[in-house]
């Protein structure tokens, strides 16, 4: 069995996009397993597991019941922002989700400090998230677009602890916030100041080649390499290569040549059949599992790694 044959077996989650980033496939085939997943699979189970309110869990970003639990085993994965970011990545269109976003509205409040949802509140990656998923589904996010650009940190990138009053970036906090921005551009084209931000937020991270700090040229930590699906907030060097791609795909940029150590160490992460691990995700609860367990290949890493090489090799300026 090929990488690809293995990779073509899956939910239609993963199968439209190994089609038309991996299989060369023809929309009209890609989009027929794309337009599956709200009715098929991973999309469907999620999909009816939502509540009546609108919300998943009956929480905004932690499950209703999460602050009653005797004992908590990491961050639980089943609130609404999680189910929400789940969807969208898999590709559910927006129509199945028909009266969410007037639901949330009325219905879903964040934990801090009981702020409106679509509003968001004031941790970079929940606001990166909710504007994500605002866009998607047809929401006025316009003021968390803003707050992005008000929220940049002088080094170009951002973090969740600024509040607390942190001046420096991070690395987690800007690939979200970018992330973010990222849906705002190919939703809207964005403004010259979001531009401006996104630019100065990458160029934080490719100034430090994905992996370093800038003032001793450290690696920043062990969780650079720690390459697990789902993604969910945790940077890696996989993760950041990810979305450079998708960023080069909507402005036609080429890769920049200072991602060539992540790069290789994403390479180098590759097993001699051509297949990632997955390292493990973050723990904590979830509605049900959607790859393999830790020490076993991952499909939807592999699919990651090999678009993200594909691209690389296929694109970059020599």
């Amino acid at each position: 069995m090929t990488v690809l044959t293995w990779l073509l077996d899956s939910d239609p989650a993963l199968r439209w996009q190994v089609e038309r980033d991996l299989a060369g496939a023809a929309p009209e085939v890609w989009e027929a397993t794309r337009a599956r997943v709200a009715t098929e699979g991973f999309g469907a189970r999620l999909l009816a597991l939502q509540g009546s309110d609108g919300q998943w869990a009956g929480g905004a970003y932690f499950p209703a019941d999460f602050a009653s639990r005797a004992q908590k085993t990491g961050q639980p994965w089943t609130a609404t922002t999680w189910s929400l970011c789940s969807l969208r990545e898999w590709g559910v269109d927006a129509s199945a989700l028909r009266g969410t976003a007037e639901l949330l509205a009325e219905n879903s409040r964040w934990e801090y400090e009981d702020l409106p949802y679509w509003g968001g509140e004031v941790d970079c990656c929940v606001n990166a998230w909710t504007l994500a998923n605002g866009l998607w589904l047809g929401v006025d996010v316009s003021g968390l677009v803003e707050w992005f650009v008000e929220h940049q940190l002088p080094d170009g990138g951002w973090n969740c602890e600024w509040v607390e009053g942190s001046t420096r970036s991070s690395f987690h906090s800007t690939l979200n916030s970018l992330k973010g921005l990222l849906a705002c551009h190919q939703a809207t084209g964005g403004t010259g100041a979001t531009l401006a931000a996104q630019r100065a937020g990458e160029e934080y991270l490719l100034e430090r080649a994905l992996i370093r700090r800038r003032s001793t040229g450290e690696q920043v930590g062990p969780w650079v390499e720690r390459f697990g699906y789902p993604f969910r907030w945790l940077y890696s060097l996989l993760n950041a290569a990810s979305y450079l791609r998708e960023a080069s795909l909507l402005t036609g940029a080429p890769p920049d040549p200072r991602m060539t150590e992540a790069i290789e160490r994403i390479r180098a992460a590759r097993q001699p059949d051509g297949r990632w691990l997955q390292n493990g995700p973050l723990p904590g609860d979830v509605w049900f599992e959607t790859d393999a367990p830790a020490g076993e290949p991952s499909k939807w890493l592999t699919l990651h790694g090999s678009r993200v090489l594909d691209w690389w090799e296929q694109t970059r300026v020599s």
